[in-house]
């Protein structure tokens, strides 16, 4: 399937690891220039020399999603490297769970606005390259949570959020050809998720009640970016696509 992905330029947000890279490499395979971004300035120098080596289009920008004057660079660096701006990827996040009763602030805060207020400035800052252009994708890594998960009010909240976020979005741009869309991943197999304490469990639990039985990979959600990134979904905005082998809320 052609994607005519070819010369498209991608920013893929919490790209120095994880789905984050796999959408980008995913995307500079199909011959888009990537930007790679992370908070971790170590990881987007090795992710982007990684894809570089490899024979790919790659610039890393590090940034933290939650700083307006740090996107704002994000953004200019981008266009100013490739000339334009044609794909958005919202990726950045990570959990910090714990029941409410004891969720500190701190918890809250930093998890809903690395999700919520991340995506609002990059899409900001880069909509108005998408719209001089008439074209722009716009794709927000949601997750299952947002049907809400035990231990994770902040990160269920924010994610959920997300999914408002992209249909508003999709209404507001889609007069400029930019789509917005989200995509739910279930239990994805990524070095942090192996890294926590709970990692066996979890997986256990994914492995027991996802009706395909196996544990999702970063390449799943890659695969879904591409479609979603590509030429083949131009009439497909506000849609949430469930990436999960078919376990929603249990």
């Amino acid at each position: 399937m052609e994607l005519n992905l070819k010369g498209r330029v991608a920013i893929v947000t919490g790209s120095g690891r994880g789905i984050g890279l796999a959408a980008a490499r995913a995307l500079a395979e199909e011959g888009a220039h990537v930007v790679i971004t992370d908070i971790d300035a170590d990881a987007v120098a090795r992710s982007a020399a990684a894809l570089r080596e490899a024979g790919l289009s790659a610039l890393g920008v590090p940034a933290d999603v939650c700083d307006a004057d740090g996107v704002g660079r994000l953004a200019a660096q981008a266009q100013a490297a490739f000339g334009r701006i044609d794909i958005l990827v919202n990726n950045a996040g990570f959990t910090r769970d714990m029941y409410l009763t004891k969720m500190p602030e701190n918890d809250w805060d930093a998890v809903v606005d690395t999700i919520l207020k991340g995506a609002y400035l990059c899409t900001k800052a880069v909509l108005p390259s998408m719209i001089g252009q008439r074209w722009g994708r716009v794709i927000n890594i949601s997750s299952r949570a947002h049907l809400g998960n035990p231990g994770q009010t902040n990160y269920s909240a924010a994610k959920a959020g997300l999914i408002g976020f992209t249909r508003a979005l999709a209404l507001e741009q889609g007069k400029f050809n930019i789509t917005a869309n989200a995509i739910a991943p279930g239990f994805i197999e990524t070095e942090l998720v192996k890294a926590l304490p709970t990692y066996e469990r979890l997986r256990d639990t994914a492995l027991a009640r996802n009706p395909v039985p196996r544990l999702g990979t970063p390449a799943d959600i890659a695969d879904a970016i591409l479609f979603l990134a590509s030429e083949r979904a131009g009439f497909i905005t506000g849609e949430t696509l469930h990436v999960t082998g078919g376990r929603y809320a249990s």
